[in-house]
């Protein structure tokens, strides 16, 4: 089988070009502008390529093409594909193709997804439970984000983004679970669902086009969530958080009388275990394997990841938390873990929604546990996407914190940390991006 990858650069998407490559697939693709991690796992298997469109490479005898999302619909390539007649699936639809056959599992909902899923993956692994899976990030202990075979069970991460500028389904509702964890709702995408009514509708859709067989599972504490599942008809159970204690920078969670050390932290990973749990036990593992289990889980990587130490009392955090409720869940974990250090916050506003100043009236009160706030933003970024221009007072006199400082250049928001007393304080630092370039290294060992 020969298959072309139109915008291969994104994170399943190269990930899947390597998994269909591995299967022995022949595997090309485009991109216009290729970065890294994408750029060097191309190059490891052989599969970089000259940056830009080239309609030539859309020949007849390719089987099948994958469209990524950021492939627009006059890309070059995708319409010499559809002259050609030549077969067209988002990564979502081709996805659910090799998925029919097995049992499927999907964690969807605004946060947790990467976590909960990684979770169940290596629990799965310590009972040598074998599976497939898609992930939206790479995972300790696992090579790719993707992996397809014959096994019989897939764990897939879903999430409500649109498939393709062909394909406009959120792509959750191209999977049909068996087994669906719903982790939350918290406006998000505004680019895409401009309301928050707009945006509960896609769930509420996933859930009108399940199967009447599929199990629901969802944490206890989302109000919205209730409300959206009690008015639907199918079957559903809900989770809470567990038993728990914090001690000399660990967490610890209870289950008959036994308490487990854990290496992740913080009320929302605690929910995220029980989601994982709840599936788990589904597939007749039990709660003591499981919990066993957990304790050595590490995290999802940038996912309230140790990043560094600065010294004996102050250590430097980074979390891929790039909306209000993520960044308020990650602030809130890390000062109930180290409740009598200072925390410094750091915020990339980097995605297109964190741009809008429309939605940046969300972000009004997350920063309340913190000591100190800073926020990055590059004008450019605001510039690139089309979106109103705001200013450093406008985020000033928008977000509401004691101890603020906006800037727009990350040179200068390594000089302010350096001006900081790094004793007993903690720096926590939040993006979905790369703090424009930042190096990290360099970071660390400047602060000590």
């Amino acid at each position: 089988m020969k298959v072309h990858f139109i915008a291969i650069g994104g994170s399943v998407m190269h990930a899947l070009a390597i998994c269909l490559k591995k299967k022995g697939y022949l595997v090309s693709g485009s991109d216009d502008k290729l970065f890294n991690p994408s750029k060097e796992n191309l190059k490891k298997e052989g599969l970089l390529f000259k940056e830009g469109w080239f309609p030539k490479k859309i020949t007849y005898d390719i089987d099948f093409i994958i469209l990524g999302m950021h492939a627009r619909i006059d890309n070059p390539e995708l319409i010499e594909a559809q002259k050609k007649n030549i077969k067209i699936f988002s990564f979502p639809e081709y996805i659910s193709l090799e998925s029919k056959q097995k049992k499927r599992i999907v964690i969807s909902g605004s946060h947790g997804k990467t976590t909960i899923t990684s979770m169940i993956m290596h629990v799965l692994k310590a009972k040598k439970i074998k599976f497939d899976y898609l992930v939206g990030a790479k995972i300790k202990g696992f090579k790719n984000m993707v992996h397809l075979s014959d096994n019989k069970i897939i764990i897939i991460e879903g999430d409500e983004y649109l498939s393709s500028k062909l394909d406009s389904k959120p792509k959750f509702l191209h999977y049909k679970p068996h087994l669906l964890i719903l982790s939350g709702i918290s406006w998000d995408h505004i680019n895409v669902f401009p309301t928050y009514k707009s945006y509960c509708n896609v769930f509420i859709e996933l859930l009108k086009t399940i199967h009447s067989t599929c199990k629901v599972f969802y944490p206890n504490n989302d109000k919205k969530l209730k409300e959206i599942i009690k008015n639907s008809s199918c079957f559903s159970k809900s989770y809470s958080l567990p038993i728990f204690s914090i001690s000399e920078g660990f967490c610890y969670v209870e289950h008959d009388n036994n308490n487990y050390k854990l290496s992740v932290f913080g009320k929302h990973n605690l929910y995220n275990i029980e989601a994982a749990r709840a599936i788990c036990n589904e597939l007749e593992i039990t709660n003591k394997f499981f919990f066993k289990s957990i304790s050595s889980f590490l995290g999802a990587r940038n996912r309230l990841e140790l990043l560094g130490v600065i010294n004996s009392e102050s250590l430097i955090y980074r979390d891929f938390a790039h909306s209000p409720s993520k960044v308020k869940s990650s602030i809130e974990a890390l000062k109930s873990l180290f409740p009598k250090r200072k925390l410094i916050s750091c915020l990339e506003l980097h995605t297109f929604s964190s741009l809008t100043f429309e939605f940046l009236i969300q972000y009004k009160n997350v920063f309340q546990k913190s000591d100190c706030v800073f926020l990055l933003f590059n004008p450019e970024d605001i510039k690139r996407k089309g979106l109103s221009i705001f200013s450093k007072k406008d985020l000033l006199q928008l977000i509401k914190h004691k101890n603020i400082n906006v800037l727009d250049n990350a040179n200068e928001l390594i000089d302010n940390f350096k001006q900081i007393n790094w004793s007993n304080s903690n720096l926590l630092l939040m993006s979905s991006g790369d703090f424009q370039g930042l190096d990290f290294k360099e970071l660390i060992h400047s602060l000590k």
